[in-house]
């Protein structure tokens, strides 16, 4: 199965049928951003000197304004134009990712599709996780064919029901709150019907600024006139958490400025704090550590994969659970910081996982569960 990468491009028309591309540009400015030297900075990108050069020359032409300048003694450093160019290109890409990488994986299930005796891709509806990225890419590089598309974790639960898929990718967090959220999900699962799979365990928190400059150490400080907020989008887990945090710590959040704001990942919440645009978010460990934030942790959750019981006994489904208890993926995912993997690949039944889920499961108020579909 071929594996593909799907990528935004910044296209820059000043006028009709004149069109640059700034790609080359922003990896040369991310590049000096990083070793703080256009010479380095070339060599990573695998330019000359002269073109490197020429790319800084024209983006100064481009944009009216230069977009690095000279530290004598200490090579090169970008200017504030540089700066936004480059952030402003992380938060574009931290934003997309979900959206590109379901649709690479879709675009992928299609060619080999109509590819003669092609395996049939397992298709596995989730909420973002990095250790899904993960997963994902380890069983490419095991000829596993996935086939994954992000959405709502309750989204995904309801598809599973629907039988719209083969897996459903979720995650509730550990301790008091649990309580909150697993309703939510319980509407969806039966365990006469599923069982779940243990992915990893991970950390939410308060994303701030490295060095915490503005001192934040929980949800009420949030509320402070001084703190830009940048949130989770209505209806994520995350946002859920949050909401459950404020309420139980009596804090309202129309008293938080910017509460409205919204972007639909982890990373892009990070990428929007290290560039300046906001003080604080809440998100997972893994995206804080990824763009060099500091991290306030509130609370663990478990992030899960539900099947259908006689999908765990299909062929695909055990190739996947073996890939996923090997130590070379464990290994994988304990470099990506804040996720514990020694559970992982674990199979529980609902109640094993959740003790108290008789009381949120009422099989009554919940539709009779179809029988599951054939990968296509």
């Amino acid at each position: 199965m071929h594996k593909l990468a799907i990528r935004a491009a910044w296209v820059l028309r000043e006028h009709p049928g004149d069109e640059r591309m700034l790609a080359s540009l922003l990896a040369l400015l991310a590049a000096i951003r990083d070793t703080g030297s256009l010479a380095l900075a070339c060599q990573r990108t695998g330019h000359s000197y002269r073109h490197g050069w020429g790319l800084v020359r024209e983006g100064r032409q481009v944009f009216g304004a230069p977009v690095i300048e000279s530290v004598r003694g200490r090579g090169a450093r970008l200017t504030s134009l540089g700066e936004k160019l480059v952030w402003a290109d992380r938060r574009i890409a931290a934003r997309l990712a979900p959206m590109l990488e379901s649709l690479a994986s879709e675009i992928e299930a299609e060619l080999a599709r109509a590819t003669p005796g092609s395996e049939a891709a397992l298709r596995i509806r989730a909420s973002h996780a990095y250790a899904l990225t993960a997963l994902r890419d380890f069983a490419a590089r095991h000829h596993l064919p996935i086939e994954i598309t992000y959405e709502a974790g309750t989204d995904a639960l309801a598809s599973l029901h629907h039988a719209g898929c083969d897996a459903a990718g979720f995650h509730v967090p550990l301790g008091e709150l649990e309580s909150a959220v697993l309703p939510l999900c319980a509407r969806w699962l039966d365990p006469r019907i599923h069982r779940l799979v243990n992915v990893v365990t991970r950390r939410q928190g308060i994303m701030v600024a490295a060095g915490n400059p503005k001192d934040i150490t929980s949800v009420a400080d949030l509320a402070r006139p001084n703190v830009r907020f940048v949130n989770r989008q209505p209806g994520s887990g995350t946002r859920l958490i949050l909401e459950e945090l404020l309420a139980r710590a009596k804090v309202k959040a129309s008293r938080i400025g910017s509460f409205d704001r919204a972007e639909y990942t982890h990373a892009a919440v990070a990428a929007y704090i290290a560039s300046g645009m906001a003080d604080a978010g809440m998100g997972v460990e893994t995206a804080a550590r990824q763009f060099h934030l500091g991290f306030v942790p509130l609370v663990q959750e478990r992030y899960f994969l539900a099947f259908r019981h006689e999908a765990l006994s299909s062929p695909p489904v055990e190739r996947l659970l073996e890939a996923m208890r090997s130590r070379e993926f464990k290994a994988q995912i304990v470099r990506l910081q804040g996720l514990d993997a020694n559970a992982c690949g674990t199979v529980l039944e609902l109640r094993e996982a959740f003790p108290g889920f008789a009381q949120w499961s009422k099989p009554s108020a919940r539709a009779k569960a179809p029988r599951a579909a054939p990968s296509r």
